[in-house]
């Protein structure tokens, strides 16, 4: 072979070698893209921050824009100008592209657009058991699998024992699909409001127990004899769930399922045909016996038994801390300032003692399964980390902005500014926290530690607060019954007509409509629309899941 033609064959084989490492380079390059060590997919960075970790400012590496929906509330409409935007934009590299929904029309359009694969990456005001019926599609993202991208999150998780709530939030597969908004301690905020001025008048104190709460109305009655003293609002339903807890039942607002959970027999029961809940409509069926309980309480709309409590021809309502001030606005107006006085009192308690009970958990957030392909899907989680569960974020949706929108007296407390009102904070400013700036408002502002949730409560709600936590007895969530698709569509056909039952006799014993010697034909009536095969499956699919 010539020199010439070696020489050849050498320079052909360096470049066959030389594209092979090429080749394998590249390949390399694509594998480590797609793959992880273990041969998982990985997410990639895009403008994540690269060491994001507790007690740092979440700020984008360049602008990204996400996409949100939005419930737009009729109270203080969206404005795309609200100072909440313009900061969040500044401080973080972050500009949410809006998919605003009026409030009243939300839920539907949210499953529209997650049904129809539209739906924007972030899904606020998500409350808890809504996004059940979207897991079996996979339209949106299981996001317990993803917190470790979220170090204030996992923070809060331990230091506040959130675990035991979440657990009520994973699915048949041991995931959760909405991320809430937590609080450090739970937060009672519905009691009754009472006529103070009358209990002093009357010589009364304030009821401890419902008992008590009979034997003042009782007294006011004797001395109103042509007044109801009790008429009542939201349909009495946020009355009967403060009252069940302490009859050692679940009613009203918190009737749920209808199950409850019985550690002794680990098992759950069929709670309103106990009798626990019988105790408790046969106790407000005495008050409307003895006409202490206007019979119109579980009929009425709000603004009715609002007017019978303004203008004096009531003297006791349902109430929660933000209701109590509309009522004092109005008494004002009504009644005159200083001729009346009014007080949220701290929950009665019942037989089953003074207990709480209650969530440390919020509406929260859902994700698009799409939001995971996004190169900027870790920086969307760390985002909504600071917002929402960092102290900076928390006070950040809250509060606004330092000498923007509030100031820190010297004692370290926080103070809107002059022009700025909100929650009964300077009435008399033209401007307002939530209307005008966007700041505490429903998407995004939740939870938090309990200091910053009473940074914005007067000195009485603060003492309502600390009298129940001092008091009362917190009863934990009963433990999470994971149905499958198959088995929750099964248990909600099964409950449909059992909760009709239950809804329309408890109206009825209580008004009187019905007898309470017919408890039992009740009872009968449940078993008959398979009380007992909706119970055994609950607990046959909690056996098998625990």
């Amino acid at each position: 072979m010539s020199k010439q033609w070696k020489n050849l064959m050498l320079v052909m084989l360096l470049v066959l070698v030389l594209g092979v490492l090429a080749a394998c380079s590249d390949d390399s390059s694509s594998s480590d893209d797609e793959e992880g060590e273990d041969g998982s997919e990985e997410t990639t960075s895009g403008a994540a921050m690269e060491d994001y970790s507790v007690g740092d400012t979440f700020k984008a590496t360049e602008p990204i824009t996400l996409s949100t929906l939005f419930s737009d509330h009729p109270n203080y409409p969206l404005k795309e100008d609200w100072m909440f935007y313009e900061k969040i934009a500044e401080k973080t590299n972050v500009t949410l592209d809006i998919t605003s929904v009026p409030m009243s029309d939300y839920e539907d359009k949210r499953s529209l657009l997650i049904s129809s694969g539209d739906a924007p990456y972030i899904l606020p005001k998500t409350y808890p058991g809504q996004e059940t019926q979207f897991v079996a599609s996979g339209a949106v993202l299981p996001i317990s699998e993803y917190v470790d991208m979220m170090p204030h999150f996992q923070q809060k998780v331990e230091e506040w024992e959130i675990e035991p709530f979440l657990e009520g939030l994973r699915q048949r597969d041991g995931k959760y699909y909405v991320i809430p908004g937590i609080h450090e301690k739970v937060w009672p905020d519905y009691s009754l409001a009472v006529r103070t001025d009358i209990l002093e008048e009357l010589g009364l104190e304030e009821p401890t127990t419902w008992v008590e709460v009979e034997e003042m109305l009782a007294a006011m009655k004797e001395a109103y004899p042509d007044k109801y003293p009790f008429s009542d609002r939201f349909q009495f339903n946020s009355t009967l769930n403060i009252a069940a807890t302490g009859f050692g039942t679940i009613s009203g607002w918190g009737l749920g399922n209808m199950l409850s959970y019985e550690e002794e027999s680990d098992e759950f029961i069929f709670e309103p045909a106990t009798e626990e809940y019988r105790s408790m409509v046969e106790y407000f069926n005495g008050l409307i016996e003895q006409e202490l309980l206007d019979p119109e309480s579980l009929t009425q709309e709000d603004d009715p038994a609002i007017q019978k409590f303004t203008s004096g021809e009531s003297f006791v309502i349902n109430t929660n801390g933000q209701t109590l001030t509309q009522y004092r606005n109005t008494m004002d107006e009504t009644m005159g300032e200083g001729n009346y006085s009014i007080k949220k009192i701290v929950v009665p308690g019942g037989p089953a003692g003074q207990l709480m009970n209650g969530s440390k958990l919020e509406n929260g957030i859902m994700f698009s399964s799409k939001a995971k392909d996004d190169p900027n899907f870790e920086a969307m989680l760390q985002f909504i980390d600071w917002l929402m569960y960092s102290d900076e974020g928390l006070e950040f949706s809250k509060w606004g902005v330092e000498g923007e929108t509030y100031e820190l007296t010297d004692g370290g407390d926080r103070e809107l500014l002059d022009n700025i009102t909100f929650r009964g904070m300077n009435p008399d400013a033209e401007e307002h926290l939530q209307i005008d700036y966007g700041f505490s408002q429903g998407n995004w502002s939740y939870g938090g530690p309990t200091e910053l949730l009473h940074s914005m409560f007067n000195e009485e709600e603060i003492e309502f607060q600390n009298a129940m936590h001092e008091t009362k007895e917190l009863v934990l969530p009963d433990p999470p019954i994971r149905y499958d698709a198959t088995q929750l569509e099964q248990s909600s056909l099964m409950s449909t007509p059992l909760k009709d039952t239950v809804e329309q006799n408890t109206l009825k014993f209580i008004i009187g409509d019905r007898d309470m010697s017919e408890w039992d034909a009740y009872v009968q009536e449940l078993e008959a629309q398979n009380m007992q095969g909706y119970v055994d499956l609950a607990n046959e699919v909690y056996q098998n899941n625990k």
